[in-house]
């Protein structure tokens, strides 16, 4: 059975995505685990840590008396607990339950009267500034949530569901907000400080970090979190997403299988390495796979896969191993396929060749907004090879190296589409010859509450790459390519050359 007709008659609960009942009920098991990691990188004396955080008030506490309770619970469990909150000795499960257990019997011992929604309340925020990240827990706590961004210890915004959302969340003050980065920073090992104001770091659970403190951050300081799907996305999701079609589907498993390179395209935050490791899934079982990647993020489920991590200068400004490098070392590793997770380097040169010296079926993505910027971005990282070539030697690398350009984009209501699949041909004179597959059609408007309705759809031109697909064993469904039929007043799709 095709894999458009599997996913055609499986679009019923299977292709809904993970239960949200189920994610729910696993996020706070996930959650504790992820945010003990590392706790013998703190170093901080407990005393100190008491005192600080007294002195701050968490957000969402607005009366004295729940003020001064807050801080009589701190001083009293820090004063029970003493070097055990950051000795490192005890299993963070057993640690955060014993921390549960002390706040609970300071808190039903207090005079103050509570209810019982702000005696929980209570009890996760003062754990959560303990052994947590403050006000930035419940974010990360929440599935749906899949970035965080602070803008100063005012500011928090999250992305949900595609959309920016201001929150309530906020710091009690810059110190506040500093103490939070310090400890995820320190947790990964790195620090962060004036003589090192900036810091890019992954997590233990994968999420990417990235914070800027003064003098660099004017007005307060930065943090950025994008936060790593437990359970990565199927193709199926996609498609119940919208992301794409059964049809679209349908051709890129086939490219995948057939061996073509192909390049994902898109801007900041529109999906790309979430598209890569997509398609990255198609790759047969039996092949050999090495992802190369700045900070590791693909989820690839294949048993024969090998993961390589770029690694930074130290403090020193010694020991870092470029992209590049990883490239040249993955070719003498017998690779069957290479994914790149993004290529804005010398590091693009190295992949074109080797995609045009026998390690086809080649994976990667690249900064552009169209299929032609990509092209054009990619002669751009390879000029910055330092290679003394002209540009149409460059150029002619860069058409017989690439085959397809799998544009994904992130449209005005937030939702991310794959608005072109386009095939690079060759070269006409000193001009890249590229054409459509299938095309974004916004014909169709948008609803009531400002969602686009339009979608990819074949713009009905074969594409000369499925001739390859015969010699590879791989076949597709004829109605893959068949444009749909214009209606009444509508123009059809173009089908020329882009």
């Amino acid at each position: 059975m095709r894999l458009v007709d599997r996913i055609a008659s499986a679009r019923g609960e299977d292709a809904l995505g993970p239960d949200p009942v189920r994610l729910a009920r696993q996020a706070p098991a996930d959650a504790e685990v992820a945010t003990l990691s590392a706790r013998a990188a703190q170093v901080q004396p407990v005393e100190d840590l008491a005192a600080r955080f007294v002195q701050s008030e968490a957000p969402g506490h607005t009366g004295d008396g729940l003020t001064a309770l807050r801080a009589r619970a701190t001083q009293a469990l820090f004063d029970r607990l003493g070097s055990k909150l950051s000795s490192g000795d005890i299993p963070e499960e057993q640690l955060h339950r014993l921390v549960n257990s002390e706040l609970q019997r300071v808190v039903a011992n207090d005079p103050t009267p509570l209810s019982d929604a702000d005696r929980r309340r209570l009890i996760t925020e003062v754990t959560d500034e303990v052994l947590g990240y403050g006000p930035l827990q419940p974010h990360l706590d929440n599935p749906d949530v899949t970035e965080i961004m602070v803008n100063g210890p005012d500011s928090v915004y999250v992305e949900r569901s595609g959309r920016l959302v201001r929150t309530a969340s906020t710091f009690s003050s810059e110190e506040h907000l500093r103490r939070v980065i310090e400890r995820i920073v320190s947790r990964v090992g790195r620090r962060i400080d004036e003589s090192s104001p900036m810091v890019d770091a992954r997590l233990a659970d994968g999420s990417r970090v990235n914070a800027v403190i003064p003098p660099l951050a004017f007005g307060g300081s930065s943090l950025t979190i994008r936060k790593f799907a437990r359970t990565p996305l199927g193709i199926g999701d996609l498609i119940s997403y919208g992301t794409l079609s059964p049809e679209m589907a349908e051709l890129l498993r086939a490219c995948v299988e057939a061996r073509l390179n192909i390049i994902v395209s898109g801007g900041t935050g529109t999906g790309k390495t979430t598209l890569l490791n997509v398609l990255s899934s198609f790759i047969p079982e039996n092949e050999r796979i090495i992802t190369i990647e700045d900070a590791v993020e693909l989820q690839l489920q294949q048993e024969h896969v090998v993961r390589l991590e770029s690694r930074p200068r130290n403090i020193e400004g010694r020991g870092e191993i470029s992209i590049r490098e990883l490239v040249r070392n993955s070719l003498r590793m017998r690779p069957d396929r290479i994914v790149v997770g993004e290529v804005r380097g010398g590091e693009s040169l190295d992949m074109l060749q080797a995609m045009n010296t026998g390690h086809d079926g080649s994976l990667s993505t690249v900064h552009a907004n169209t299929p032609r910027d990509a092209i054009a971005r990619l002669e751009t990282l390879v000029l910055m090879a330092g290679m003394d070539l002209p540009l149409r030697a460059v150029r002619e690398q860069v058409t017989s190296a690439v085959d397809l350009v799998v544009q994904i984009s992130r449209l005005r209501d937030g939702t991310r589409r794959i608005t072109h699949v386009t095939e690079v041909q060759g070269m006409e004179g000193d001009t890249v010859t590229m054409q459509d597959a299938f095309l974004f059609d916004h014909s169709a408007g948008s609803d009531l509450n400002g969602r686009l309705l339009g979608k990819a759809v074949p713009t009905g031109v074969r594409p000369r790459f499925v001739e390859r697909f015969a010699d590879m064993g791989v076949s597709v469904s004829a109605r893959v390519f068949a444009a749909p039929a214009a209606s009444p007043g509508r123009r059809p799709m173009s089908a020329g050359r882009v």
